[in-house]
């Protein structure tokens, strides 16, 4: 029983403060404190400047040789691959709505594994974890993202045939001049070598990146909805439940088979548990989606996490894993 409490303290200390931000932009909604431009604009801001200064500032940083094996990245990269073509499958069998589908899929797949599955991971190894999995985060970020502007740009497209060249040069447009994947490529010069940015610059990015995360939930807050239709209400449940419990269990339970033992395997873990990414709401937002559906899957999952996550770290403490 006192295992099972120390994981949920454990859980709660990284999550909670995520869901009170939360509560707090959908109570300064209803209060008219944060109205829809202002949403909008810093919506426009974590997603344009805010987010990939956070990433930049923290890749920069970082120290290949103190980075999990390279056998973990590809992994993985394959289980994220395989995942999302299955998850695209599934999409076309839950619902008839094209709109939505793009939704469902970026919210499976994508963790926040930038943020929150950092900050279970610094829980658990301190810094020494969070510099073993620096760049598996970096390079599944760039994977997310660029598979999430091509599941939403698939399911906005209003034209009769996907394979279209228009269609492929909008993916490839976007992928392009995606702001988190500039922010990350710009970033691996510096983390490959004693390259370093004047102090000031520095430290005028990392004040930039600080404000990331509360002024991303608080937006997210703000979007949330009591009244979405019953077809989005109705898939809810199982976006949430890919989430947090099938694509986490399937990629743990894949890489200890496939030989992953230790830290890694707890990384591994820790990093698919988190719920999804804040990014999501504002990628949807920005590309003229369901933002209120993506808001509302954030939410769900960020407050599921916190039995999830507990019970999957007290199992793998039980078997010795963690």
């Amino acid at each position: 029983m006192s295992l099972f409490i120390s994981s949920l303290l454990f859980a709660l200390s990284i999550t909670g403060p995520i869901c009170l931000l939360l509560l707090l932009g959908f109570g300064l909604r209803r209060s008219q404190m944060m109205n829809e431009g202002f949403i909008d604009g810093a919506s426009k801001l974590v997603f344009n400047i805010a987010l990939p200064m956070l990433l930049f500032t923290s890749i920069a940083q970082t120290d290949f040789s103190q980075m999990v094996s390279f056998t973990l990245i590809v992994y993985g990269i394959a289980a994220t691959l395989i995942a999302f073509f299955l998850l695209e499958w599934l999409a076309n069998h839950l619902t008839d709505n094209k709109q939505l589908r793009g939704i469902i899929v970026q919210g499976a797949f994508r963790a926040n594994m930038a943020i929150v599955g950092l900050a279970y991971v610094n829980n658990a190894y301190g810094q020494q974890g969070v510099a073993a999995a620096a760049m598996y985060v970096a390079c599944l970020t760039i994977l997310f993202n660029i598979l999430a502007v091509i599941t939403l740009t698939r399911s906005l497209h209003q034209g009769p045939d996907l394979r279209t060249m228009p269609l492929i040069k909008s993916m490839v447009k976007g992928i392009i001049k995606n702001p988190l994947i500039i922010g990350i490529v710009a970033a691996l010069p510096f983390a490959a070598s004693n390259w370093t940015l004047p102090s000031m610059l520095m430290q005028t990015g990392q004040y930039l990146a600080q404000m990331t995360l509360p002024l991303a939930l608080l937006c997210t807050g703000a979007s949330l909805s009591l009244k979405s239709n019953k077809e989005e209400t109705g898939l809810l449940p199982a976006v949430t439940l890919l989430r947090l419990l099938i694509i986490p269990v399937l990629f743990t339970l894949g890489g200890y088979l496939v030989g992953f033992r230790g830290m890694e395997l707890t990384i591994l873990f820790l990093i698919n548990a988190s719920p999804t990414a804040a990014a999501s709401y504002v990628m949807v937002r920005a590309m003229g989606g369901n933002a209120v559906f993506a808001a509302n899957i954030i939410a769900v999952t960020t407050l599921g996490s916190l039995l999830s996550t507990s019970l999957g770290a007290a199992l793998l403490k039980g078997l010795g894993w963690l």
